[in-house]
């Protein structure tokens, strides 16, 4: 079944999540016209390789004209229309930025895992709950309703201005006209009564001045309170969704709306800005004894650049954090001397800034580490899809400082992976006479130099960004706290959903709590130390639990996938919960689980049945990499063999638990058929004749476990069948006894 009819399945309060991130940037009907399509394209690669985003996003183009024609053929008009306006809306849009697309592609592929995840799950997570929190979206739609006041009140504010200014345009003229008079004309009645009227309307005047000034400070007064309360809160709950999507969260969405409050709030000041110059000019064309504007003007005025300073500094932002395009999974992990990619952006969009601010990327000053490549440049409106005010860095390396490298042999690996570094961005903003010297850095990153140093150091990243939402504790892990064990799960849980594709159940993560514990305990308020996690071996064994995990999840990414994927690997389960398990079931069904013992390892154990009605369990030594790189493990599943005593060889392997036959399971991932092997004599190549290793499984009747894990491997009916037909069944006894046949 496709990711895609997976979505469509869910209940209704999850397909309002999934609406949610599809709009015009990418819209649903080519998402559902194209399902199968989208998801066997590699949008992940693509989002950091323009050469492979420029043909995916033609290919799609032509997948959209494939469907015009099926659709035109059919007569839909409705259907017919909007293939059209969507064609040419990706194509004006993505153009010249076809990464973009990919980008969106991918995170709405994510989100849609991510999303089935939790649909597993009983309940909510801890952290996703906290995300969601529904005080959290009253505060947004609060924002937003006050931003939009202050502006309407900016603009009420530039009406009263040139009233103001209209009627001391009347005043003077009047005044000056009285002035030009003749000393004997302005001694008459009706030039009394006009220096009285005057005198009205100067009052007038100082009365809208004052109401001029009174406005314009509340909505200096609107703005700061605004800026000092929800739109700070808002910023900082976007940079902690930042932090939970970097680590396998959901994706964190807000910084449109943020860029729309930032630039109202930017051009309200502004707007203010020129409301106290327009009232120096009128102040310098008049002015009284108990003038406000002389008073009040100097104090408006700077608290004003003081707001504007603020927003410039907190509109600043990182808006995807340092990732290498070849672990796009893995951000806030650098190698030296690899490439990464990161975007900074303007949350204040005026197109007077558009190309006017060079934005300087340097790391931290700990002269360790330097930057190489092109780390100067200027933000600009052209590259984002959505015309946001950005820029983004494609070709910076870090790379070691040579009188450095020398004492890189005296660290331990955790060493290593657990100091943290920081990218730190400068750029100076000159606007209207203001200049703004404005700093931003990345969420703190780890330096590697060899790609195996790369699970501890993702580690590290995920319990930075589990713990604190402090973005700039470089010395974090000089004393780390503890983490709590229900947050650490569901942390987890999501490496499994944006990595492999489906994420872990309530009764999986038990195992791991139990695992990580040493017992069955109740989680919700455990306290885990980083030690616990990633530097202590489990017991009895040569490897932590994280190293221990990450081996699991590059198995599954690997060998395994589609089958993880469509929920056939129990995986996480004891030895002894297995059992009970199985005990009860058909002679036959049996279960995939990972191995304890050994690293990226999977077996399968069965149950069967002995004469005296006594139930037994047999489980194969587990396949590791090494042996999954050469046999499919569907097809291993399909024609695994045991030869128990002196019985003719057989799959024992039935019924996948709980009852499922094992080819209505696993029959869409084999291969090929058993009947499509060769035999030998159908090849052989220059004279050669060829070859196959066939391993087979030996159970003697005082055992109940297989010899080796190098008898473990399959032989299919016909091989067998082959081996029948040109060898004696005594040579096929010695050959099994030897592992291995060559034919």
């Amino acid at each position: 079944m496709s990711q895609w009819s997976q979505v469509q399945q869910l209940e209704i309060k999850f397909l309002e999540q999934v609406d949610q991130f599809y709009d015009d940037n990418f819209p649903m009907e080519i998402r559902h016209l194209l399902a199968q399509w989208i998801e066997s394209q590699d949008w992940e690669a693509a989002s950091n390789n323009e050469a492979m985003a420029t043909i995916l996003l033609q290919n799609l183009l032509i997948q959209v004209d494939e469907q015009l024609d099926r659709v035109s053929q059919e007569k839909n008009l409705l259907l017919i229309h909007n293939l059209k306006r969507i064609r040419k809306l990706l194509q004006g849009k993505y153009h010249g930025n076809p990464m973009h697309i990919a980008v969106i592609i991918s995170n709405c592929l994510r989100e849609e895992r991510r999303i089935l995840a939790a649909a597993s799950m009983p309940v909510q997570g801890p952290l996703e709950k906290s995300l969601q929190n529904s005080v959290v979206s009253e505060r947004q739609r609060n924002v937003e309703h006050k931003v939009s006041a202050i502006k309407n009140s900016a603009q009420m504010t530039d009406q009263d201005v040139k009233y103001l200014e209209d009627l001391q345009e009347e005043f003077d003229f009047r005044y000056k006209t009285i002035q030009s008079l003749e000393q004997s004309d302005k001694n008459s009645a009706l030039i009394k009564q006009e220096m009285l009227a005057l005198q009205a309307m100067l009052n007038t005047l100082d009365y809208k001045r004052k109401e001029v000034l009174s406005k314009i400070g509340r909505v200096i007064h609107e703005i700061d309170m605004l800026m000092s309360n929800m739109l700070t809160e808002e910023l900082l709950d976007w940079k902690r969704r930042q932090q939970i999507a970097c680590i396998g969260g959901p994706l964190h969405g807000g910084l449109d709306q943020l860029q729309n409050c930032f630039t109202l709030l930017a051009e309200s000041l502004f707007q203010v800005r020129r409301q106290l110059e327009k009232l120096d000019e009128l102040l310098t064309r008049l002015t009284y004894d108990g003038d406000p504007i002389p008073v009040q003007r100097p104090q408006l005025l700077e608290k004003v650049n003081f707001l504007l300073y603020n927003l410039f500094r907190n509109s600043f932002v990182v808006e995807r954090q340092p990732c290498m395009p070849t672990h796009p999974q893995r951000p806030m992990v650098l190698k030296t001397l690899i490439q990464f990619t990161v975007k900074l952006r303007l949350l204040i969009k005026l197109p007077e800034l558009n190309y006017q601010i060079r934005v300087k990327a340097t790391i931290d000053n700990n002269r360790r580490f330097v930057l190489c490549g092109t780390h100067v440049k200027a933000m600009n409106m052209d590259e984002s899809a959505n015309g946001s005010l950005s820029v983004e860095f494609r070709h910076l390396q870090p790379k070691e400082m040579k009188s450095s490298a020398g004492s890189k042999g005296n660290e331990g690996p955790h060493m290593v992976t657990e100091e943290l570094h920081s990218i730190s961005f400068e750029t100076q903003v000159c606007l209207y006479g203001l200049t703004i010297n404005l700093e931003t850095s990345s969420l703190p990153v780890v330096m590697i130099s060899n790609v195996s140093q790369l699970p501890n150091a993702w580690a590290s990243i995920i319990w930075y960004n589990l713990s604190t939402n402090d973005p700039q504790n470089l010395s974090f892990f000089n004393n780390p706290p503890a983490a709590t064990l229900s947050q650490l799960l569901e942390v987890l849980s999501w490496q499994f959903s944006s990595y492999v594709g489906r994420g872990l159940n309530s009764e999986q993560l038990n195992m791991l709590a139990e695992k990580l514990m040493g017992q069955q305990v109740s989680y919700n308020d455990y306290q885990l130390s980083w030690a616990k996690f990633c530097k202590e071996h489990l017991p009895g064994k040569s490897f932590t639990f994280w190293v221990w995990l990450e081996a699991i999840l590059d198995l599954i990414k690997k060998h395994i996938l589609p089958l993880w994927i469509d929920g056939y690997v129990m995986g996480f389960v004891s030895k002894e919960k297995e059992r009970i398990l199985l005990k009860d079931k058909t002679p036959g069904t049996f279960l995939l689980r990972f191995s304890e013992s050994n690293l990226g390892g999977i077996t399968f154990t069965w149950v069967d049945q002995l004469e005296n009605g006594d139930v037994t369990f047999h489980s194969v030594e587990p396949y590791n990499k090494g042996r999954l790189s050469a046999l499919p493990f569907a097809d291993i599943l399909r024609d695994y063999k045991v030869i128990m005593a002196d019985n003719v060889p057989e799959n024992p392997l039935k019924y996948l638990y709980p009852d499922i036959p094992k080819d209505k399971a696993f029959g869409k991932h084999y291969s090929c058929q058993p009947n499509e092997v060769s035999k030998p004599s159908d090849g052989g190549g220059k004279g050669y004749v060829p070859s196959v290793f066939i391993p087979v499984s030996k159970i003697l009747n005082d055992s109940t476990e297989p010899h080796s894990p190098s008898d473990l491997l399959p032989m299919s009916p016909s091989v067998y069948a082959v081996l029948r037909e040109h060898l004696s069944p005594t040579v096929i006894e010695t050959a099994v006894c030897c592992k291995l046949f060559h034919l």
